[in-house]
């Protein structure tokens, strides 16, 4: 039988999105969700909580608040959900095996909720780049073993790519071929070849040394 999974949902004022989230999380066999949340302002606390998920307040930091919620989780594996994202079923059973299996830490492919070509474009190139790094980021729900996530440092406290830090720092990854659904607004708000090209942008400049905070606003638009 797998383990027991906890899935770890970031969350600031996800009010829209955050009950989809925890649904798909219970309905992909979740044993427990928490939801680690920033200071919302909105009701994403208590639409949290109605979900059935045990909710968390932090700092405004979503490294904090990821690594305070994995202390507290009750299960050895652990999924990292952002709150607009969706697990399909059988994801926590697929993540446990995968580890039990002898991977250190893995995610899934991605698609968009929303239908639009130049989405089903950002999508493949998602998924190739993925293929080819072993690298999935936080919008692929990236799954560990509590005990390897902690050993190795957890998240590292930064303002932005805590997600690709993590992965880059991980030996034995995988990507599971279940799909998980995700909002495209940052891509329709920006276009699909911008935003790669400053997601790209920022990681190449955080290898070269670049200070997280300042790319931070550059993701940001500020």
């Amino acid at each position: 039988m797998p383990e027991r999974v906890t899935v770890i949902i970031p969350s600031l004022n996800e009010a829209p999105t955050i009950a989809a989230a925890i649904d798909s999380a219970f309905a992909a066999s979740a044993a427990e969700v928490l939801v680690a949340d920033g200071g919302s302002e909105d009701d994403t606390i208590s639409v949290a909580a109605s979900r059935g998920a045990r909710v968390l307040t932090g700092p405004r930091v979503r490294a904090s608040q990821l690594n305070a919620a994995a202390r507290e989780a009750a299960s050895e594996v652990l999924v990292f959900l952002h709150a607009d994202t969706l697990l399909p079923p059988g994801a926590c059973a697929a993540a446990a095996e995968a580890l039990a299996g002898g991977a250190d830490f893995g995610g899934f492919r991605l698609r968009f909720a929303e239908e639009a070509p130049k989405l089903r474009l950002a999508a493949w190139m998602i998924n190739l780049r993925t293929r080819l790094t072993r690298r999935p980021w936080g919008d692929q729900a990236q799954f560990v073993r509590r005990e390897h996530f902690f050993a190795t440092g957890g998240f590292r406290e930064l303002a932005i790519l805590e997600d690709y830090e993590l992965a880059s720092r991980m030996r034995r990854r995988v990507l599971l071929p279940l799909t998980v659904t995700t909002s495209g607004r940052r891509f329709l708000q920006k276009g699909v070849l911008r935003t790669a090209a400053i997601n790209w942008r920022i990681i190449i400049a955080w290898r070269l040394g670049a200070d997280a905070a300042k790319l931070a606003r550059l993701y940001r638009g500020r």
